[in-house]
């Protein structure tokens, strides 16, 4: 059997080591100087490129994308760029003056000179620009270039080859994918990598007699691999396609125009949702790591030996079926009665998702004439496309949440689709060339949220998994049924035998319909994995604490409400018989507590040679929590009072983490630290970098990279011995989380961050506290978890984005999965989409359950291919482009700087409304024009570029903006969309009307109002919802009934401060309020506090901050940004 489809992950192995996430390749491609650039290989586009004015000055705009003329080439030459002396031999990249800066330019692009601008290698014709932080890090050879984004481009292959078995131990840039680079970076620039991951040639992923992959992607088994992705001379092209964000968009409703003319695929590839098995009590716990050795392994022993595959491609020309194969339509889930801001994301999964409506306008781009090409504004146009003047449409703000679009594809196929809250695409119709996706700017990518908790999982539970034998994807909806014996894969197009098991069906129990089993009618499965899956025995759920307890943890409060909260809910862990806990605790010291059987009572055991650790007892400090419960709840009953009168103010952290290293490794499990204050004795020590003199004033921010490499390091070792770290910082002063927080990063932990945190002064932080500890402790949970994301040949994945450790090209190593982590990738289109209708992507996650089974979580999403930009753009997903722009931000300012990030970010806007203006629009007009399904594509830019983790000119704690940045990199989309535009609403006049009814409750549906202080009114009460914090701002003349009915207090001057509870009233108003607040909250798995603030409250300026569309002293108001983005455009 070939493996080319487990290494290569159909399409996307091109042999580098990912170190987690993104790895530096540094490989210079030569182009050879005078071919144009206009030819079959076009450069990918940079979504990072800035175009970012500077003062007026002869040729200092380098020619780019821009040209009013339509562009062939995307990019043409223009006057030389003068500021900047270029390297011998390679042609600075110029673009056409941009003219004089306006006087409310944006503080990223006031700079006296224009950023620095990187160049492609060798390239005579001016390729795309890209940002000095861009992928491109080499100094020697690049001039500077505006920052920019290299959308959509794939790392080059790098170095010698080394073995993939060994993870890199040096640091590795964490999910920046520099890849595109075609230099590794200087220290200096990506302070992520002082040394560059090994990079790893591709034969070295396969096990001993397996034939090497290319990189090109799955090659047919039997014939000799192609040529490592073979490169014309005339073109820019690293070893993959760029990577880019993922393009968004409202799709259209029907198959799309440009598909062939060929009816759409019918028969069983059209398969619908059946009732979930009837195993489906599986909406079980465990998320998913695997076993400690190397997916490949299992894979490889499941596949057999090769066996030529067929040439076929053609995923549209299915043959007809008989009339049993058509798959009948099931049935459509009603709406799930939540908020609808955070519908496509937290809605319980249904079998057969809900369809999102098309907005009401006109017939999806299906029922248009095949080339929309030369759209205008016709009276046909669908609505997505419809031009929107936005300097002129104040009110774009619908008034409630946008739903993700829905993919043009056949209605019985979307039925049976990927629900977005788990799986969605920027650009919901596929581009058929990378030529095409590099002119529409904008950037392909994937979103999931892989361990989502769901109402609805159908589990599978078979000694035979069915496979393709070559790629090794999931049998899944949208493979295609030959006949009742064979199969045909959706992924590489291989002819696969049906087994005779998979012939019966236990859900309707017949025989011989193979396409009515529930792992074809359902687009997320779950399997009961049998032991092939199995590299040891499953391991048992293992939670170890450790705890600081030094002078400052014990001023703070949070080891009482840490120890009652592990009283109340210890029966509630997720485990099973074989649970076992344990115990550290360390100041200037390592404690650890003996808790062996027998015990009267715990023991404590000091050991104070902190650069020696070593375990006193290694076979009682874990125990069996059911065997041992007693002496644990005495333990955590004592623990308070055992330090309370502490005068130690030294912390030891790191030697505390080696010491639990040492006692998880035999066994794996999840280590969870709490954190007061900065490590300042032993390995690991810190010392504070912040200089709180700098926050408002500094341009770029500093040390937003980690200050040492150990906790890198040993989150590295972590992972190899599945152990994952979550971190709790509770403190008021800076603690270097950038550090720290690389324990969790690599590890697959996560972070929780109480910023002043203190049991007396801080009621609301204390609330939060215990609301998040309670959910942290009680989820399910997933251990020794792997990640593989799958796609259709020709389309290929480069870079990761989240909280893991790339174990090989694409295998992501989760030494623990929870169900409120997500993902980003980028993708690139290595190969031409001529000859197919959709393409279909495979996330499935291999974990062992906290009940010891070894599980299979598999998500299938399929997406229509296109030949035309309208479609493009009449598909993009406007928020899934925005979630994933801001996990590339957040790389480019770790390693490059903030206001590169801030310029490529700018840049993605102009980019993406410039190639609609010039390549979609036929009638030109006057002002900034955008198609309807963008319309708040700058709006949610100026929001990331007001955001905690990007602002500048405001005084933000470093801490506070490293967190940011995590949250931005690890939640999910429907979250961390409110973090970026929070949601206002007036709640003093709520009413029954359009309320949902849940379980008897009735949730008011206020609508959605404008982030601006013209919306407030003196005579309100407005709550914004920001995500992690919401707020309660009291006008002034607020209405005394609101007051009296809803606070309890006869009048404004009685509304006390530092309030973060609403009282209980028995009143309509108060129970419409607390409803409407409650239900807000539910949506999501963290505890966002409230807090009630007045005119002269403290808390008002934060409130007023997130006014995204009103001006700051250092940021323009959303008006002005729109100007500013009309300026660039036009020039």
């Amino acid at each position: 059997m070939s493996t080319a489809g487990f290494n290569s992950q159909n399409g996307t192995g091109t042999g580098q080591a990912y170190a987690n996430g993104p790895s530096q390749n540094p490989v210079a491609m030569q182009q050879l100087p005078g071919v144009n650039y206009g030819m079959t290989h076009q450069p990918t586009y940079n979504p990072m490129q800035a175009k970012v004015p500077a003062p007026p000055g002869p040729g200092l705009y380098p020619t780019g994308p821009y040209q009013p003329v339509p562009p062939v080439s995307s990019y043409q030459p223009g006057p030389p760029l003068t500021s900047y002396p270029a390297t011998p031999g390679q042609p600075l990249l110029t673009r056409p003056p941009m003219g004089v800066t306006p006087s409310h330019t944006p503080p990223q692009s006031a700079s006296p000179s224009p950023g620095p601008r990187l160049p492609h290698a060798q390239a005579t014709p001016p390729p795309p620009a890209v940002s000095s932080s861009s992928y491109y890090p080499n100094p020697q050879q690049q001039p500077p270039m505006a920052p920019a984004w290299q959308y959509n481009t794939s790392p080059p292959p790098m170095g010698p080859p080394t073995s993939m078995s060994a993870s890199p131990r040096g640091p590795v840039a964490n999910h920046v994918n520099p890849a595109a680079s075609l230099r590794a970076p200087p220290p200096s620039s990506a302070p992520y990598s002082s040394a560059p991951p090994p990079s790893m040639s591709h034969s070295a992923t396969l096990p001993p007699g397996m034939p090497p992959t290319s990189l090109q992607g799955y090659i047919q088994p039997g014939t000799a691999p192609p040529p490592m992705n073979p490169m014309a001379p005339h073109t820019y092209q690293p070893s993959r396609a760029p990577y880019g964000p993922p393009p968004t968009g409202p799709p259209p409703t029907g198959p799309p125009p440009t598909m062939k003319p060929t009816p759409p695929p019918t028969g069983p590839l059209m398969a619908n949702a059946t009732p979930p098995p009837p195993k489906a009590d599986g909406t079980v716990a465990g998320n998913g790591p695997q076993a400690s050795n190397s997916y490949n392994h299992v894979d490889n022993k499941m596949a057999g030996p090769p066996q030529p595959g067929p040439p076929g491609r053609h995923l549209g020309h299915y043959p007809s079926l008989p009339p049993g194969y058509q798959h009948s339509s099931g049935p459509h889930n009603a709406t799930s009665p939540m908020h609808p801001a955070m519908q496509t994301a937290t809605q319980p999964y249904t079998q057969a998702p809900q369809q999102y409506q098309q907005p009401p306008g006109g017939p999806g781009p299906a029922q248009l004439s095949p080339s929309l090409a030369a759209m205008s504004l016709q009276s046909n146009t669908p609505e997505a496309l419809r031009v929107v003047n936005l300097l002129q449409e104040r009110n774009l703000l619908p008034p409630s949440p946008v739903p993700a679009p829905t993919p043009c594809l056949p209605q019985d196929l979307q039925k049976i689709n990927c629900h977005p809250e788990v799986f969605r695409c920027t650009l919901t119709s596929i581009p058929q060339t990378q030529s095409l996706l590099n002119k529409a700017k904008m950037p392909l990518g994937l979103l999931l949220h892989p361990f989502k908790d769901l109402s609805q999982l159908p589990v599978v539970t078979s000694s035979t998994i069915v496979r393709c034998r070559s790629c090794r994807t999931y049998i899944n909806p949208f493979v295609s049924f030959l006949d009742q014996r064979r199969w045909k894969c959706n992924l590489c197009y291989r002819v696969n035998d049906v087994p005779e098991e998979f012939m019966y069906n236990p859900v309707s129990r017949s025989y011989g319909e193979p396409h009515k089993r529930p792992e074809v009618q359902n687009a997320t499965i779950e399997f009961i994995a049998p032991s092939e899956y199995m590299l040891r025995p499953p391991q048992p759920a293992v939670y170890l604490f450790i705890l600081d307890v030094s002078h400052n943890a014990v001023e703070t409060g949070y080891l009482n409400v840490f120890c009652q909260s592990l009283l109340d809910n210890i029966n509630a862990l997720p485990g099973d018989s074989r649970t076992k806990v344990g115990f550290i605790t360390f100041d200037s010291t390592i404690h650890f507590y003996n808790l062996q059987e027998g015990l009267s009572q715990p023991q404590m055991l000091i050991v104070s040679d902190i650069e020696d650790i070593f375990l006193p007892t290694p076979d009682s400090l874990l125990v069996n929590l059911n065997e041992c419960k007693e002496l644990v709840q005495d333990l955590l009953k004592s623990l308070p009072t055992l330090f309370e009168k502490t005068m130690e103010t030294q912390s030891a952290l790191g030697s505390a983490l080696q010491a639990a290293f040492k006692l998880l490794s035999p066994t794996g499990g999840r280590m969870s630290v709490f954190q007061t204050q900065l490590p300042n004795l032993g390995v690991g020590a810190l010392q504070s970098r912040e200089d709180p003199n700098q926050r408002a004033s500094a341009k770029d921010i500093q040390h937003l990279s980690p200050a040492t490499d150990f906790y890198k390091k040993l989150a590295l070792d972590c992972s190899g011995q599945q152990v994952a770290v979550d971190l709790f910082l509770l403190s008021a002063q800076y603690c270097d989380l950038a550090s720290l927080g690389c324990i969790s990063r690599y590890s697959a932990g996560s972070v929780y961050y109480f910023p002043s945190y203190h049991h007396q002064h801080s009621p609301a932080q204390v609330e939060r506290f215990q609301k998040e500890l309670k959910r942290y402790l009680t989820r399910k949970i997933g251990f020794e978890a792997v990640m593989r994301i799958r796609c259709t040949k020709g389309l290929s994945i480069h870079t990761f984005h989240g909280n893991f450790f790339v174990r090989s090209t694409d295998l992501l190593s989760l030494p623990n999965v929870n169900p409120d982590a997500g993902f980003a990738v980028q993708m690139s289109i290595e190969e031409n989409l001529d000859d197919m209708q959709v393409v279909s992507f495979q996330a499935a996650l291999l974990y062992t359950s906290s009940k010891g089974e070894r599980r299979i979580r598999v998500h299938t999403l399929c997406l229509p291919v296109v030949n035309s930009l309208s479609d493009i753009f009449a598909g993009a997903d406007v928020q899934a482009i925005t979630g994933l722009l801001a996990c590339m931000a957040v790389d480019r300012s770790v390693t490059a700087s903030l206001s590169d990030a801030r310029d490529a970010m700018t840049n993605a806007a102009i980019d993406s409304l410039t190639s609609y203006r010039q390549s979609v629009l036929t009638i030109q007009q006057p002002g900034l024009l955008a198609p309807a399904c963008l319309r708040l594509f700058p709006l949610f830019i100026l929001a990331l570029l007001k955001q905690k983790a990007f602002r500048t000119g405001t005084s933000t704690r470093l801490d506070d903006r490293v967190f940011a940045m995590c949250q931005l990199k690890y939640q999910p989309l429907a979250y961390s969309m409110l973090m970026i535009h929070p949601a206002l609403y007036r709640i003093d006049d709520l009413t029954d009307e359009g309320a949902l009814n849940i379980s008897e409750r009735t949730i008011p549906q206020p609508r959605l109002l404008q982030l601006t202080v013209e919306k407030l009114c003196r005579e309100g009460a407005f709550l914004m919802d920001a995500g992690m914090v919401m707020y309660l701002w009291i006008g002034r003349n607020c209405n005394p009934n609101f007051l009296t009915q809803v606070l309890g207090v006869p009048n404004y001057a009685a509304v006390p401060e530092n309030v973060y509870l609403l009282p209980e009233l028995d009143t309509a108003e108060s129970q419409r309020t607390r409803a409407f607040i409650g239900w807000l909250r539910e949506q999501r798995p963290f505890f966002p506090s409230l807090h009630i603030i007045r005119d002269e409250s403290q808390l008002k300026a934060s409130f007023m901050q997130n006014m995204i569309e009103d001006r700051t002293e250092s940021a323009l108001s959303y008006y002005e940004f729109l100007l500013h983005l009309q300026q660039q455009i036009s020039k």
